[in-house]
Order: C-alpha cells, then sequence, then structure tokens
C-alpha cells in the first residue's frame, strides 16, 4: 500500500468514480466526486483524488478562480515561473483568474483536495515527466 491510501480513500468525502471526462487532461489516474449539482449555482465543487504520480496538465481558468481545499495525503501545487509547493492537509491555494498553473499528488503518496472553480478552463500540455521526476518528495 502506497503512503495515505487508506486515510484519502475513506476520508471526510466519497472518492468518487473514475474521472474519465476529464482523463485526457491527466497524467495517471484520478477520481471525481462532484459535491454540489444545482444548476443555480455557478461554482463546481468536487472532491479530486489522484493517485501516487498523477496530475493534471497545466490549465487557466478564464473568468474565474479555482480554490483548492487540501483533504488529504501530499500533492503538489505550481504556478507558471514558480516553485512547485508540496501541499498537505489543511492548506489552502487560491488561483487567481488567468493563471497557468497544475497540482497532483507526490511520486509515493495518494492526494485529495476539494476543488471550487468558477469560470472556463483552457487545458494545455502535461507536466513534463522530467520537470515532475525532478521535484523533491
Amino acid at each position: 500500500m502506497t503512503t495515505n491510501e487508506q486515510s484519502v480513500k475513506y476520508g471526510i468525502f466519497h472518492i468518487g468514480a473514475t474521472n474519465d471526462a476529464y482523463a485526457q487532461y491527466f497524467v495517471g489516474q484520478s477520481y471525481l466526486n462532484n459535491l454540489i449539482s444545482d444548476p443555480a449555482i455557478n461554482v463546481g465543487v468536487g472532491n479530486v483524488t489522484f493517485e501516487p504520480g498523477c496530475r493534471n496538465n497545466w490549465h487557466i481558468h478564464h473568468d474565474g478562480f479555482q480554490l483548492l481545499l487540501v483533504t488529504g495525503g501530499e500533492g503538489w501545487y505550481q504556478e507558471e515561473g514558480q516553485p512547485a509547493r508540496k501541499l498537505h492537509p489543511g492548506n489552502v491555494v487560491v488561483t487567481h483568474d488567468g493563471v497557468r498553473h497544475w497540482h497532483g499528488a507526490t511520486k509515493d503518496s495518494w492526494f485529495s483536495h476539494i476543488a471550487i472553480t468558477a469560470g472556463t478552463p483552457e487545458w494545455l500540455e502535461p507536466v513534463s515527466d522530467k520537470a515532475y521526476n525532478a521535484l523533491e518528495d
């Protein structure tokens, strides 16, 4: 069993189903549990879970933002031009409109966060294996 697997899989919010709808924008396996599905609310709220080594592509939120509330495991967050920031439960990340960024699990830990997202995402290229593998867990 990898680091934090049980605490992430059986955490506060259900892990959800495999994230097939967005799989093309991830390296590795992720899971998504949409927590709010009220069409009158124009903000997405979901529990996103990453298996070890999984990360999403670089992306930008246009006309909106993304807030990440880390709930389990260990992960990474990086904005373009900045060093990657290691994330732990209780960390909060604010990504402003138009900021190019990515987030995901460390190489040896499961990772989960609540993503609160507004606006339209623009999905870009994957984080390279070379850049990801250079991060120090």
